[in-house]
């Protein structure tokens, strides 16, 4: 008799066969775990089938990963790898359309599979397919699915992209740069292409080459989603592998069609929500090219050269118009010079470019102060007058203060830091216009001055002052301000008094809530509680709910009844006759497999919600309404809930299956009640009280029971 920990309780289907329920040795060879299945439905050969995952994926059940396999899993006896690839093998040759298409696309369902995927390439599968696209001569159907099947192949990492040939590389671009073509093809094509850049720099250098950007800029300037996130994606794996002088060129090139506005206006404010992935690639493009900066941000002022020298006298000129300096005696114009730049606020005002010397901010600092100057010289001049002026220890020194604010901003907009993997955090305002930072540091240095008069500071206050101001700027950009005047607005608003009310606030409720050590333990047990809610969800949705149709006509409303299967794969509902609280699953009709489910909606954006606007709009009936978008088509079930409780359950619980936050107002309450109950229980032991490790003895049962009520007498 094997141990117990080596025995697993499985269940295994066969189409048209009852289940076969066993305990699954681990240490008994899987060859012979399957012919012993095998011969309990009397089938030959056992050596041409093999078991697979009936949920999720359908992973093959291998050597290698048959110790995965959990107590209950439910398995599924079916045709070995080996000759299934054969079969496909041999279909996707056939001369038969009709054939062929159906093999490519079971090929690119089951290429998911590596242990499918490593026998199929074996066979030479994959250059097979390769053939059929350089070939080319069948229809768009075929040809959509080689590249599928292709694709899912490849994603393994079994065979090198260096190995594709020439004319494959240049078939797919001509997909890519072809007007007319199939938008499946296209979109498949992108991701190919966009695989081969990041797997070698010499790919990287044929796909620049077949594909223009003014090619990738027309696919960025469709109205398919799918094709202006591929490609997209191809644009930031460009980016992302070319060397530092082609990225400025690119970055040019997407500069002179427009491309930041093009985006801002037709992505970031389109009517449909943008995907994780293209806010992923949105967030590249920012960090690429914001890192552009970087090397002027790591370059010193450099006293010989010339150029920069004639900039760093501009500032000072622009500020005091110096018109007779020309007359004057070398010591008399050292003398002036000298004197203009202290009063501009640089430190060393002999020698001023030795306070450009830091690196960062470098050069960058004096790239941001000459773009102020020129492009707001009324408010420069203002600044620089205002301050220089005053007698009373007050002013705020216009240098000294750019330097550190052009510092800050590279740090808050990770100037010079690599681009993250799974970076999320993009700031739309950067695609408003071509000059994020020098905009920015022309209403932040602005934004300084004010703050500077409303804390009365003094030179000695300067680094307060600066804390302030970063403490303004990361709050507004993090309210995701979709311009440079909303921008504006804002930050000027949250003025100095203002900080110092939210800082108090906030110090009153860090004060109100528990200690550092609890906050963590909080933390460390929301997401067990999260999932305990989301249990509770599905629980809820599997015992379903009765639901009335709202009707117009008549005054009695239908009664129709929805609940969740108990594997949480379908939705299963049905009108029904009477109000019971569960009515079994055989009984309902009609049902909606999870994976259908595109979306949730809510409230006014609900079809029967906008098919009634027409009327004065009940508003109980708009908070209770919530709708399922299903289906390819679109289709939709309409739901209008009882209470809000149930609003709340089903809410939380579809967006659970569809794999999103919970956040109705229920689900909050009760995760404040359980972490409220659990932190106390928890916190227990920290009072001396003795938790024991064993739950105490029951007493013995009382001699009577006199002492119970008898509510039999109160209801007579």
């Amino acid at each position: 008799m094997p141990p117990q920990k080596d025995i697993v309780k499985i269940a295994i289907q066969m189409p048209g066969a009852y289940p076969q329920l066993i305990d699954l040795d681990q240490k008994k060879p899987l060859s012979t775990v399957i012919k012993e299945v095998c011969d309990g439905w009397n089938i030959n050969c056992p050596e041409n089938h093999a078991l697979q995952y009936t949920d999720g994926i359908q992973t093959y059940i291998t050597e290698t990963n048959r110790l995965d396999i959990k107590n209950g899993s439910i398995l599924r006896l079916t045709t070995a790898p080996g000759r299934y690839a054969d079969q496909l093998f041999a279909g996707i040759q056939n001369t038969n359309n009709g054939i062929k298409c159906d093999s490519l696309k079971q090929l690119a369902c089951v290429s998911t599979d590596v242990t499918f995927a490593q026998e199929f390439i074996n066979r030479d599968g994959h250059n097979q397919l390769v053939f059929i696209v350089e070939n080319g001569n069948d229809p768009s159907e075929i040809i959509a699915h080689a590249l599928k099947a292709f694709m899912e192949l490849m994603d393994h990492g079994i065979v090198s992209w260096e190995n594709l040939s020439f004319i494959f590389i240049k078939k797919i671009a001509n997909y890519v740069n072809t007007k007319a073509m199939d938008a499946s093809i296209q979109q498949l094509s992108l991701a190919i292409l966009e695989s081969m850049v990041l797997s070698s720099s010499s790919l990287f250098q044929q796909v620049k080459h077949e594909v223009t950007l003014e090619q990738l800029v027309e696919h960025l300037q469709v109205l398919n989603q799918q094709i202006q996130t591929k490609a997209m994606a191809l644009l930031i794996a460009l980016l992302q592998t070319a060397s530092d002088l082609e990225k400025r060129e690119m970055i040019e090139f997407l500069g002179k069609k427009n491309m930041r506005q093009y985006i801002y206006k037709n992505i970031i404010h389109s009517s449909g929500a943008i995907g994780d992935e293209m806010t992923h690639y949105l967030y590249v493009l920012q960090s690429v090219t914001l890192n552009l900066l970087e090397p002027k941000m790591k370059t010193p002022f450099d006293s010989y050269n010339q150029e920069q020298r004639d900039i760093l006298h501009a500032l000072r000129q622009v500020a005091f118009e110096s018109d007779g300096e020309a007359n004057l005696s070398n010591e008399r114009r050292r003398s002036l010079c000298a004197k203009e730049f202290k009063k501009l606020g640089f430190s060393n005002n002999t020698n001023p470019g030795q306070d450009l010397n830091r690196t960062p901010p470098g050069l960058l600092a004096l790239n941001t102060m000459a773009y102020f100057s020129s492009r707001y010289p009324d408010a420069y001049s203002r600044f620089v007058l205002e301050n220089s002026s005053r007698e009373d220890k007050h002013e705020c020194p216009f240098a000294r203060s750019s330097i550190q604010l052009t510092q800050m901003l590279c740090e808050i907009l990770r100037i010079g830091e690599p681009t993250s993997e799974t970076g999320q955090d993009y700031y739309p305002v950067f695609f408003a216009q071509d000059h994020l930072l020098e905009e920015l540091f022309c209403i932040c240095i602005q934004l300084l001055n004010k703050t500077w008069k409303e804390m009365r500071a003094t030179q000695e206050d300067f680094d307060k002052v600066m804390q302030v101001v970063r403490e303004q700027i990361t709050r507004t950009l993090s309210s995701k301000p979709t311009s440079l005047e909303l921008f504006k607005n804002k930050v000027n608003a949250l003025n100095y008094s203002e900080i110092l009310k939210l800082r108090q606030t906030e110090r009153l409720h860090q004060e109100e809530t528990l200690a550092p050590p609890v906050l963590e333990l909080k933390e460390r047990l929301k997401p067990e509680l999260l999932e305990l809610i989301r249990q509770q969800r599905l629980n809820r949705l599997c015992h379903g709910t009765l639901f009335r149709k709202i009707s117009s006509r008549r005054r009695q409303d239908k009664l129709w009844y929805c609940r969740l299967s108990p594997n949480h794969k379908v939705l299963h509902y049905g009108d029904v006759d009477e109000e019971t609280d569960c009515h079994p699953i055989e009984t309902l009709q009609e049902k909606i497999p999870v994976a259908d489910i595109k979306a949730l909606l809510t409230g006014k954006d609900c079809p029967h919600m906008k098919e009634k606007s027409s009327g004065k709009q009940n508003k109980e009936v708009l908070d209770l309404a919530f709708t399922i978008i299903y289906d390819v088509e679109d289709y939709s079930l309409n739901f209008i809930a009882s209470s809000r409780t149930d609003f709340c359950l089903w809410t939380d619980g579809l967006n659970v299956l569809l794999g999103k936050e919970m956040n109705s107002e229920c689900m909050r309450s009760e995760l404040d009640i359980l972490l409220s109950m659990e932190i106390k229980l928890r916190l227990l032991d920290l009072e001396n009280i003795p938790i024991p490790d064993a739950p105490p003895p029951l007493p013995d049962p009382p001699s009577n029971y006199h002492f119970c009520y008898d509510f039999s007498h109160s209801e007579q």
